[in-house]
Order: structure tokens, then sequence, then C-alpha cells
């Protein structure tokens, strides 16, 4: 009868699917917790290319060889602050990537560069396997490249990667390859897609081929031959299997979004998730939160009609303004889900950004506000089971440190720390 509601009850609730929500619910999972995870579609994790940062930048824009070192002297707002060992949780999360079937080089200790689309390159705690990495960005490991890209894809900017990679002293051609398969894609440069071309590979069966074609323009005398990542979008398996077809040794860069790498990413997290028996409610998003005091009793979501969610604990993992987990009007920044506290800059929105649009934005330090041990607040009381992982926290700039995969899975494996020693 309407008006009643009914209720579906677990351990924990999980608000939010991408990294650090999906990092959380395989933690809690696997410690044989039942565990509910309400996301409303695709994450940012497909604009995520093969690396996650850690720390890679400090506040002055320097790029940083040592990011523990550095992660030691941030400021007492950083999320990071609230960590009780960076370094282990660092070690726990490449654990959890490998169990997921997925496999990367890389540890907390020391960054390595990776080559963005543009021919940049970036200092990177995590790279996926198969993806191109660089030990130390003044010592280029090779002297002869072979950069190749499918005939009319434009989301591999081989102009700006061959630019990028001349300045640093390595020779560079660019080479192209074309399959009759991808005409459809042709037709229409909307559909000429990484993902797409993946599907279009994969169904097709055309590893052998596209092999072939790579082999057919590159020759001798080259050290490393760079493609661009349109490959492995349900798992690495056929990735790794062209890149050992080539005759020269290969590895991938990233595309323009959207991002092959990503996309296998948050697939091989979420089939890891359910695995564990892990209930996922996905196209849905948490309205209203219900309740008792400074206790979170129950969620409601907008497709439940009638059914609470109910837990012990909830974990608010909806990210930060690019996928509606903050939400700004002209008067104030708020979190849309459960009316939690935000840590904001006032009122005046002359303090929000710069006019110069290349300096750091002051706005994107703004999130949720908790206390040490991750807790929201609400009305300025601290909410007793209701944690908060991830970009909707307050206190850094991810562009600016180049910290957000980081942010996104310690603060989720120590939120996971946090209910399982309650």
């Amino acid at each position: 009868m309407k008006g009643e509601w009914s209720a579906m009850r677990f351990d924990i609730v999980i608000i939010g699917g991408g990294l650090s929500g999906l990092t959380a619910g395989i933690a809690l999972a696997e410690a044989g917790k039942d565990v509910a995870l309400v996301s409303a579609g695709q994450s940012t994790l497909h604009f995520m290319g093969g690396s996650l940062d850690l720390l890679g930048s400090d506040e002055r824009g320097n790029d940083l060889f040592k990011p523990l070192d550095a992660i030691a002297k941030l400021n007492e707002k950083h999320p990071y602050k609230k960590l009780e060992d960076v370094s282990r949780l660092a070690g726990v999360a490449k654990q959890i990537l490998e169990r997921a079937g997925l496999a990367t080089t890389g540890y907390a200790t020391a960054n390595h560069w990776r080559i963005t689309p543009i021919g940049a390159l970036m200092p990177t705690w995590l790279t996926l396997e198969g993806m191109a990495a660089i030990d130390d960005p003044d010592k280029m490991p090779w002297r002869k490249v072979a950069l190749v890209n499918i005939v009319n894809y434009l989301d591999f900017p081989t102009k700006f990667l061959a630019a990028g990679m001349r300045e640093r002293g390595v020779e560079v051609d660019v080479k192209a390859v074309i399959l009759p398969e991808f005409q459809q894609l042709r037709q229409s440069p909307t559909e000429m897609r990484s993902t797409n071309i993946a599907k279009v590979i994969e169904q097709n069966d055309l590893l052998v081929k596209f092999a072939d074609q790579v082999n057919s323009v590159v020759g001798e005398g080259y050290d490393m031959v760079l493609l661009p990542s349109v490959l492995g979008i349900s798992s690495n398996e056929k990735a790794m299997q062209l890149l050992r077809l080539i005759n020269v040794p290969a590895s991938y860069v990233d595309t323009l979004p959207p991002s092959v790498p990503g996309v296998r990413m948050q697939s091989q997290l979420r089939r890891r998730f359910m695995a564990l028996g892990g209930s996922f409610f996905t196209g849905d998003q948490v309205i209203e939160g219900i309740y008792d005091g400074n206790n979170l009793k129950g969620v409601k979501t907008a497709k439940l009609d009638g059914t609470v969610l109910e837990a012990d604990n909830f974990v608010l993992a909806t990210g930060s303004f690019v996928s509606r987990g903050l939400v700004a009007d002209y008067n104030h920044v708020y979190e849309p889900a459960l009316g939690v506290d935000v840590d904001d800059l006032g009122l005046d929105r002359k303090t929000w950004a710069t006019v110069d649009v290349t300096e750091a934005q002051p706005y994107m330090e703004m999130g949720v506000a908790t206390d040490h041990k991750l807790h929201c607040k609400r009305s300025g009381n601290v909410m007793s089971n209701l944690y908060a992982a991830g970009s909707v926290l307050s206190g850094h700039n991810s562009i600016k440190l180049l910290d957000g995969a980081g942010v996104d899975m310690l603060t989720a494996l120590q939120v996971t720390e946090n209910i399982l020693n309650q």
C-alpha cells in the first residue's frame, strides 16, 4: 500500500560504483561481509587511462620521484592524513587489482612515467600490463620508435605524440594501418572510437590480421612500436596476445576518452565484486537518507520504489563534480544524495576559481567534511555509521597533485578497515 516501505538488509551499503566504491565493495566482500553497491551507471573510470596516480606533483607543480616522502609533507587537510599507513594500503590496493585480473607494474616507493595521448610524460604509481611506461623521464629507453595508428582514427593524436618524443631525442616514424572491417566505423567520425574499434577487433577475431598489418609497415631497426590502446575491452588477454604477435617489442599508449583500459578496469572490478557475492544495483541512485539522530538507518533510491536499503554501515563514494557527487549552485556547494556537510569556500563566488584557467582552481578542493576516521558530518554532527571515500572528500586537488586514483583506493581501504575494526 502507498506509504508503506519494505526493507532489504545488508551489512554495508556503498553509494557509488567508481574506483573508490568498487575498491571498498571488493575489500569488504573479501572479508565476508554482505555488501550492496548502488551505482548510477558509467563512472569516471571511462576517462582514466592505463595508469593510476598516487601523488605525482607537489604544491608547486614539480614532478615527484618519491611519492611517499612527499605525502608526509602534505597539509593536514589532505585525505592521506586520515590514513594509518599509506605505504601498506598502497600494497593492499595493488593486490586488490591483481585478484581482479588487473596486473600492474609499479610500487608506491617510486613513481614511473606514463605517456599521455598528447605526448607528455606524467609521473604515476601503477600502470596496467602492456601500457608504455618509463622509469626516468630524463632517460628515454628507446632510440627509434614506430608510432602506429589506424587510418582515420582521430583520438590518437600522433603529431603531438611524435613531437613530445622527438623533443626528448627519440627518432619517431609515424605509420598507419587499415583493415576493411573498419569501413563501417570510418563512415562516421563519431563511431570511430576506441571502444568501438576494440569490439570490431575482438568480435571479428582480427588479432592476427591486425598484427600482420603492423608488421608490414614496421621494418627493422626500431626499438619499440607504440600502438593506440584499442584492444582488450573485456580482458587484457587479447591485448597482450597482439603485442606478442608483433615482430618488434610493442606497448600501448592510451587514447583520448573513452579509454579502453579504463572501461576494462571498471568491468573487471565489477565482475570481481559480484563473484564475491556482492549485490550490484546499477542504473540507480540514492535520493534520500533515513536518519535516527546521528545514525543512518537506510537509504531510498530512485528506482527501488517502496524499498529501503538498510545496513549497519554506509559508504558514500559518489565522486566529485563530474559524477555529480557534489553539486554547485550560485550560492553554495552541496552533497545531493544524503545531505551531509561540505567543506566549501563560503558564499563569495570570487574565491571559488581563479581567472587564469591554467592555475589550480580552489573549488577542486571542496568536498564532504569528515572526522579523522572518515565519518561524514551532518549539521556539524559526526555520523556514527556513515563514511566517505574517494574524490567526494575535501582537501585535495587531483588535477594539480595527480593523486586521484590513490585517494580513491586508499581512502576506500581505510574506510573498510575502520568498519571491520569497529
